[in-house]
């Protein structure tokens, strides 16, 4: 019988997302570098692979937002405060996926780079910390400007964030330059492209901001796009048909050579479906009037729709709303720098700017605001023989 191993580890949420947080120097040495080692243990600690889809073994909380794992560790890029690596914890399948970023708990990892001695507080200006990450996965620049009083982030403030019960320091984060990797803005060159289904044409907008994102029209696929998660996770033949249409994009994005791939890559592409501004109820009972949003959308993460939605995807979103023709434009009434969008648990301001040369689009930057929280400070324990 082998000893469990215990590993200083941080609970924190950011945003709609929850993660278990460690300093890179805190892991086990095998564990500091990718490879299996490294994936086993962040499925121990999450408590996955689980065929009974509850995580009840382990920190996660059965859903894509909570089976997250995070490293934070000294910058190795010139110019930044600290590296920041995410994984995300697959639920019921044996995998880690590590294509991509997580927006959400890009402001926990701000914050938690000045808990963890990699940024001193001290460098604050007018009570504002900024922490530049190097966000390894997709490698580039997140900016976090993070609150700080008496030495220490600020965790308690009157922002709030619809998806989370309670207010919280504000943190505004920068993406810059956030086409994933070197990747065009739109991987085919144009702002709309055809996927051909089953059903026939569908029309479609390939995205690489933030995260690759593929957006359809909510009414080319039956819906009316004010869905909130029971309508769609509770019918496993609409779940099917969004997985195989994101299986098209990701091969017509060039993600994945064969349509196979895409079960070992569920992280990226999301998709999502827009629709132009229309009233509707939220999750949380609150209603949300057609005047209060720009647009409404949905989207997808990890095979289900999405409690609120991914600060990756809200990148995607400011971004395609920047550019003319896009279906995100076309569904909030033209392109804007700006849009307040309408998901299942209420609204989201995002805004994005975009520039036009030589007649390719790009997007420099795109802002929006989180907050970020430590839930539980300590160890993990996970048996020694289990990574």
């Amino acid at each position: 019988m082998s000893a469990q191993v215990r590993i200083p580890a941080t609970y924190m949420r950011g945003g709609t997302s929850k993660g278990v947080f460690f300093r890179m120097a805190d892991l086990p040495e095998r564990c500091r570098v990718p490879g299996q080692p490294r994936d086993r243990l962040f499925q121990r600690v999450i408590g996955s692979p689980d065929p009974y889809g509850a995580q009840i073994d382990g920190m996660g909380g059965a859903t894509s937002s909570t089976s997250k794992c995070v490293i934070v560790g000294p910058a190795t890029v010139a110019d930044h405060d600290a590296d920041y690596l995410y994984g995300q914890v697959a639920i019921g399948d044996d995998f880690v996926d590590w294509s991509g970023n997580c927006g959400n708990l890009s402001a926990a990892a701000g914050a938690f780079a000045i808990h963890a001695g990699l940024v001193d507080p001290a460098h604050a200006v007018e009570s504002i910390c900024t922490v530049r990450l190097w966000q390894a996965n997709i490698g580039k620049t997140i900016i976090a400007h993070v609150p700080v009083a008496d030495g220490a982030v600020q965790e308690v403030g009157s922002f709030e964030l619809d998806g989370v019960t309670f207010p919280a320091a504000e943190i505004v984060l920068e993406f810059m330059d956030p086409a994933e990797g070197e990747g065009a803005l739109f991987p085919t060159g144009k702002p709309v492209d055809v996927l051909d289904t089953p059903d026939g044409p569908l029309d479609a907008t390939l995205i690489n901001a933030g995260i690759p994102t593929i957006f359809v029209r909510a009414g080319d696929i039956g819906y009316t796009g004010t869905e909130l998660r029971e309508a769609i996770n509770g019918d496993p033949a609409a779940l099917a048909r969004f997985e195989a249409l994101r299986t098209l994009g990701a091969l017509k994005m060039g993600l994945i050579a064969h349509a196979g791939e895409a079960a070992q890559r569920q992280h990226t592409p999301k998709i999502a479906f827009v629709s132009a501004p229309a009233a509707y109820t939220t999750a949380g009972g609150r209603q949300v009037a057609a005047g209060e949003i720009n647009l409404n959308v949905r989207a997808l993460s990890m095979g289900k729709l999405h409690h609120a939605m991914m600060g990756t995807a809200s990148v995607a979103i400011a971004a395609a709303a920047a550019v003319p023709g896009t279906l995100v434009a076309e569904a909030a009434g033209g392109p804007r720098t700006g849009v307040t969008f309408g998901h299942p648990s209420g609204t989201l301001r995002v805004g994005a700017e975009a520039t036009e040369r030589d007649g390719q689009w790009t997007i420099t930057r795109a802002v929006m605001s989180r907050s970020a929280r430590i839930l539980m400070s300590g160890e993990v324990h996970v048996p020694a023989d289990a990574f």
